[in-house]
């Protein structure tokens, strides 16, 4: 650390913090060329220059020659983001807890599942959860700096300080998660809902990119659970609550969800009731989606059209109300939508006020697996990408087998 202290301290003005905010977070969505980022910030080459040098120099980017095939005159270096700093993200589930290493641009990496036998508590999480994300640091390069964890929680989160006020598949309540794992990690931690951020990294990397007007929903082993996007800002309510769409009424049938209410989307339309009628067992996403879209038994096929109705009703009300332009379908939805997308489609549009019929998409999620360990991640990446100055160099780091957290 010696090197660093040596190193004369540069001071940004907020004009220069804003603008290496800026051109990290455009970078961080998709790499660009100095002459894109030059045309899409309205700032001159030289400003461009600089900022991008303070940002390499800063270990949180690097520069690519391009390919001068086709081109005229000098080809423009591609930025894109550096592997340095590394973001902790987790998911607790009913049935596994993840973990992985998430870099800047969405790169999962690393990735820990931990299968448990009983629904974990909140104690049992952060001791499982701390042994992996310890194994996980073990590996990566000595020069990485880990700025922080995130949780995706599937349930209800106190977004400012990551409490949890109720998990009810995991039997948490009012539980303050965060900042228990940060004592227990030593590093910032925060934690939201998981459809929440699910919603935020489709949009960002995914199926919902370039939608002012998102509605996200994901269906899991905890149940279902939304995100929202309107007017191009993430919409997450009061105390981070908003988008639970499962929750949303479509039945007057009395079967019940994981809060408790009656006739539900979450109380028709599960992931357990389809796997009852196929016979399996299976976890694995792509296993139980072969399997629904393999099946020709009539019970499998009469109990895909129930849930795909519970789901078109859900869907039609949500929208009417928000205007949403996209629907993104995650998890176990997926499966449905592939194996029933045409009647999905045609209910969904009956229910629909008469100027959104054909003007909504229905769309699947595009990151797969790594949708929710890519939504943690944006919550400690959010800090960094708000303030790069933040982030040392590379250069100033001690390098002694182990990351460095911010």
């Amino acid at each position: 650390m010696e090197a660093a202290a040596r190193r004369p301290v540069r001071r940004h003005d907020p004009g220069r913090r804003r603008n290496l905010s800026e051109l990290l977070g455009r970078v961080h969505v998709s790499p660009a060329s100095r002459s894109e980022l030059t045309r899409v910030t309205g700032l001159n080459r030289s400003t461009i220059a600089a900022l991008v040098g303070d940002l390499m120099m800063r270990g949180l980017v690097v520069e690519d020659e391009p390919s001068a095939a086709g081109t005229i005159g000098r080809p423009s270096p591609v930025v894109r983001p550096s592997d340095r700093a590394v973001a902790i993200a987790l998911h607790p589930e009913i049935d596994a807890i993840r973990v992985a290493a998430v870099r800047l641009g969405g790169r999962v990496s690393e990735t820990v599942r931990i299968d448990v036998e009983q629904v974990p508590d909140v104690d049992r999480f952060i001791a499982i959860a701390a042994e992996a994300v310890a194994d996980i640091r073990t590996r990566l390069p000595s020069d990485s700096v880990v700025v922080g964890a995130g949780i995706a929680v599937p349930g209800l989160v106190r977004v400012h300080d990551g409490f949890v006020r109720l998990a009810p598949h995991l039997n948490w309540r009012d539980a303050p998660l965060a900042e228990r794992m940060q004592a227990a990690l030593a590093m910032p931690v925060q934690a939201a809902n998981d459809a929440s951020l699910g919603a935020a990294a489709e949009w960002t990397f995914g199926a919902g990119a370039g939608a002012d007007d998102l509605l996200y929903v994901n269906g899991g082993a905890s149940g279902i659970g939304g995100g929202i996007v309107a007017g191009g800002r993430p919409l997450v309510g009061a105390a981070g609550h908003a988008g639970e769409i499962g929750h949303v009424t479509v039945s007057p049938e009395d079967r019940v969800d994981s809060a408790g209410l009656p006739g539900t989307l979450e109380a028709l339309v599960r992931r357990e009731a389809l796997a009852q009628v196929l016979g399996i067992h299976t976890a694995d996403p792509a296993a139980f989606e072969a399997a629904v879209l393999g099946s020709q038994d009539p019970a499998v096929r009469a109990e895909v059209d129930r849930q795909v109705d519970a789901l078109a009703i859900a869907l039609a009300s949500v929208v009417n109300v928000l205007g949403s332009r996209r629907v993104v379908l995650g998890g176990f939805l997926g499966a449905l939508a592939a194996t029933a997308q045409d009647a999905l489609t045609e209910r969904f549009e009956t229910r629909l006020l008469g100027p959104l019929v054909g003007e909504v998409e229905i769309r699947r999620a595009a990151l797969g697996d790594a949708i929710l360990l890519i939504g943690a991640a944006s919550l400690p990446f959010a800090r960094l990408l708000d303030d790069p100055v933040a982030f040392h160099s590379p250069s100033g780091l001690s390098s002694h087998g182990s990351s460095n957290t911010l």
